[in-house]
């Protein structure tokens, strides 16, 4: 499993990498120094919006799992009180989603944003 894990983050970040050099061959065609400046900034803003928003669904995917196994953990001790956990749970995991989706704003304000004026 954990090789598999290895594995798959490995080959993520290499495929992040690959990114600028992609792009990098449309700034051959454009210009001399402002393209290069301009590919540079894209590129890290790719690189960085992927690992943003993979950390962000990491995190909010861990945390949802986590409160989902103690919300059925509940339920199976005491299932008189399913409904006040189940009202409970559904809040929570709305506010664990909310902070993805903020995540997904960021990333998307960072990509599209356009910091050199063209």
């Amino acid at each position: 499993m954990r090789r598999i894990l290895t594995a798959i983050l490995l080959s993520l970040t290499l495929i992040c990498m690959m990114a600028p050099m992609a792009l990098a061959a449309e700034a051959a065609a454009e210009g001399a120094a402002a393209s290069d400046a301009k590919m540079g900034y894209f590129g890290w803003a790719v690189l960085g919006s992927g690992l943003a928003i993979g950390l962000a669904a990491f995190g909010t995917g861990i945390g949802q799992g986590i409160g989902l196994s103690k919300a059925a953990e509940g339920v199976a001790r005491n299932p008189g009180a399913s409904g006040k956990i189940t009202t409970t749970l559904i809040i929570g995991l709305a506010m664990i989603e909310s902070l993805c989706i903020y995540a997904l704003v960021v990333v998307l304000i960072v990509l599209f944003a356009k910091p050199f004026g063209f």
